[in-house]
């Protein structure tokens, strides 16, 4: 179905302040995506694991080469209602579930375009060249403070609602699935990460770390400056290059997913 495919390298680790990851992610070749439980008592991983195994299930149908591209967009944003559907089923079976909750970031290539999926205030950034883009905008009350000019960039470290998302994938049936759709060119390269990585790390410091590293290498080291800065929560992290060859990696899962 696509020219142009993924290399990717990607890691999910607790951090040093988490007594377990509630983050889950997949790479592949067409698909990579990033997913950030929330609901404590291990509610927040079987989220997270929820929207991940779902959307590698739907996958299946909508990377296959035979599928138009208006069929694989309309399947893959469909996916998020999916994901809500399966968060509600588990919850009502299991009561002690109940509230859970997960962020989702997933990017699909296809043709010369790039489809990303975004609820929550895990990010998909681009690098091309020496620019560096945040191409989703965090689901969040901080964002919209920001965008409604209430507050400055200075005030988000201590405002009392740093934390609180305004859309999430939590069995509720809010979230109207919508799709992003971008031109996409060889050598492009692009980062999924949870917000372990983008509370303790500003854009121009990961910019800095994963321009001109080897994808392995970009990511250890987007890692370890994530620890050395407290890393407070879970942190996963995807570095995807745009290639023109046929590499075909199959799908590989991260953290709460594996």
């Amino acid at each position: 179905m696509s020219a142009l495919f993924f290399a990717t390298a990607g890691k999910s680790a607790v951090g040093l302040v988490r007594a377990g990851n509630e983050d889950s992610a997949l790479t592949s070749s067409s698909i990579i995506a990033v997913a950030d439980g929330m609901g404590g008592h291990a509610a927040g991983e079987v989220a997270s694991r929820i929207a991940i195994t779902t959307l590698a299930k739907d996958s299946e149908i909508f990377t296959d080469k035979g599928i138009d591209i208006d069929s694989a967009d309309d399947l893959f944003a469909t996916s998020l209602t999916n994901i809500d559907n399966t968060i509600a089923e588990y919850s009502k079976e299991n009561p002690a579930l109940a509230g859970m909750g997960t962020t989702l970031s997933a990017l699909l290539i296809r043709n010369e375009e790039v489809a990303a999926l975004h609820v929550g205030d895990s990010r998909i950034y681009r690098l091309r060249g020496n620019s560096f883009e945040q191409l989703t905008t965090d689901h969040t009350v901080i964002q919209e403070l920001l965008d409604q000019g209430s507050i400055t960039e200075a005030d988000i470290a201590t405002h009392p609602q740093r934390s609180v998302l305004t859309q999430v994938l939590m069995g509720d049936g809010r979230n109207q699935p919508s799709l992003s759709i971008y031109e996409v060119k060889v050598d492009d390269r692009y980062l999924l990460c949870s917000d372990g990585l983008t509370t303790v790390l500003k854009d121009k410091e990961i910019k800095s770390i994963i321009k001109g590293k080897a994808r392995g290498a970009a990511v250890d080291a987007l890692i370890d400056a994530a620890y050395i800065n407290g890393a407070p929560d879970n942190v996963t992290v995807i570095v995807a290059d745009v290639l023109n060859n046929d590499i075909q990696e199959n799908l590989t899962f991260l953290g709460a997913a594996k």
